[in-house]
């Protein structure tokens, strides 16, 4: 059996692929641009891909394929109707980054509110030595204890960063964006509501048609100009051109980012250009990266080919 997987180096080449290499005849690419798609995997019977782009074209050029396995959660870049058309089963991986996701999510969250990159700069400039006060009293921050925290997207993960919240004492409340309130737990609102009443903002949903452009500037005008927002989710969520303006103004006290519509994000995009920054927090998607969590998506990947042997 022939497996190729077009864009190998996404899972990092400090995660060892022994257990899909063990599954057949393997070859890897660190990336691969469109135009080679075919030409490297016309005679697979396993494709692994992860951002690679998989249409009927490709589909329809592979003519031994098998399985496709998506090394992620998200399907968004294969036509799986297609697929599933042609008898061809697509396979993504669940569950795999729950706790990475977690931790990242906390991480922005303490970071911004905590005034993490102030402080850690204050005491590395020297201005800390030289105040001759013991401590600094010029940004203060709020306690999570008592703040209302929204989830929007109550899945696995949105299921854990209220779990969270619940231990700092925080309020939780959440929208459903499949429009199914499932979760019992904690009071379903609104956006409108949602918005208008959390001190943090924690978005953890697919981007679909519901959810493309879900949050612009007249929904941030709905928040508390104290509140932030952190997407964890996908980019195309939030309007970014929206967000950058929100925060810049002052329509609420910043934001916490891991995804972007385009990544990585162009050189002239609009949080590149913003007047304040220093309400920003980004990291590069990588909250789904820890180390345990690739190594757990690299097994789940050889798993799935196994239900084809």
């Amino acid at each position: 059996m022939k497996i190729v997987f077009l864009d190998d180096a996404t899972v990092g080449f400090d995660v060892s692929l022994d257990p899909i290499k063990a599954l057949g005849d393997y070859t890897g690419y660190g990336s691969t641009p469109a135009e080679l798609v075919l030409e490297r995997a016309g005679d697979c019977d396993v494709l692994i891909v992860n951002k690679v782009k998989i249409g009927k074209a490709e589909i329809d050029g592979c003519k031994n394929l098998k399985l496709i396995c998506e090394a992620a959660t998200g399907t968004n870049n294969i036509d799986v109707a297609y697929a599933a058309q042609k008898g061809i089963p697509v396979k993504n991986v669940a569950g795999y980054s729950t706790e990475s996701v977690l931790q990242v999510t906390y991480t922005l969250i303490l970071g911004l509110l905590g005034q993490i990159k102030f402080f850690d700069g204050y005491v590395k400039s020297g201005d800390y030595s030289a105040s001759g006060c013991f401590t600094e009293m010029s940004h203060p921050f709020p306690e999570l204890d008592g703040k209302s925290m929204g989830v929007i997207g109550m899945g696995t993960i949105g299921s854990r960063v209220a779990q969270v919240a619940k231990a700092f004492k925080m309020n939780v409340n959440y929208f459903s964006t499949s429009g199914t309130n499932h979760c019992t737990e904690y009071p379903a609102l609104s956006l409108e509501e949602l918005l208008a009443k959390s001190d943090i903002i924690s978005i953890h949903a697919p981007l679909n048609d519901r959810t493309n452009n879900l949050i612009t500037y007249d929904k941030l005008c709905l928040m508390k100009k104290n509140a932030i927002i952190i997407n964890m989710g996908r980019g195309g969520i939030v309007n970014e051109a929206d967000l950058a303006r929100a925060v810049d103004e002052g329509i609420i006290a910043g934001a916490g980012l891991d995804v972007y519509s385009a990544e990585p994000i162009p050189a002239d995009h609009p949080y590149m250009k913003m007047k304040h920054k220093e309400r920003m927090m980004f990291t590069p998607h990588v909250g789904w990266a820890s180390a345990e969590a690739r190594v757990r998506l690299v097994q789940g990947v050889a798993d799935n080919i196994k239900t084809i042997l």
